[in-house]
């Protein structure tokens, strides 16, 4: 046989090798962070719901799911255990100190200098037309109307009252 003829199946053979060596190795870590669980640890099954570890047994785990209720569940039904601050972010709401994140301003306005005095308003809004332009204004507002009354009575050589019936 030629080599080029077992080329694909040498291919295929070494990606089968490597997709199991990689789900070995999830499988190997999920059994891990379940071997890590103890009471007291806050986990999130793999239905999303978040709870407390109460027991752990050989193969089953006694979450409170919430004060005073609890269940049993299977421990492959844990689907991450969750460090105490993730936890109670998540389910208590407490957010971590204030002081670990940076602050940041909501505008750049205090990353630019000022170079307008502080005193002086800037006025963005339309401002009063000038005097010439209110004289004007009615002028050219009637001459407009008459162009459009003469316009709409010569398009397509109607007037009022016509009608296209045959």
């Amino acid at each position: 046989m030629n080599i080029v003829t077992l080329l694909p199946f040498i291919v295929l053979i070494g990606a089968m090798f490597l997709m199991t060596r990689s789900a070995k190795n999830k499988q190997r870590q999920a059994a891990q962070m379940r071997d890590q669980m103890q009471p007291g640890t806050g986990v999130r099954t793999i239905g999303g719901m978040y709870a407390t570890v109460k027991e752990v047994n050989d193969d089953t785990v006694l979450l409170e799911v919430a004060p005073g209720v609890h269940a049993i569940y299977a421990k492959n039904a844990i689907g991450a255990v969750l460090e105490d601050a993730e936890y109670n972010r998540i389910v208590h709401g407490i957010e971590p100190h204030e002081s670990e994140t940076p602050v940041v301003p909501d505008d750049a306005s205090s990353l630019t200098e000022s170079e307008a005095p502080a005193d002086k308003k800037i006025d963005l809004g339309k401002g009063e037309p000038a005097e010439a332009e209110k004289a004007a204004e009615p002028e050219s507002k009637a001459a407009e109307k008459a162009a459009e009354d003469t316009k709409d009575a010569k398009r397509d050589g109607k007037q009022d009252g016509d009608a296209d019936a045959k």
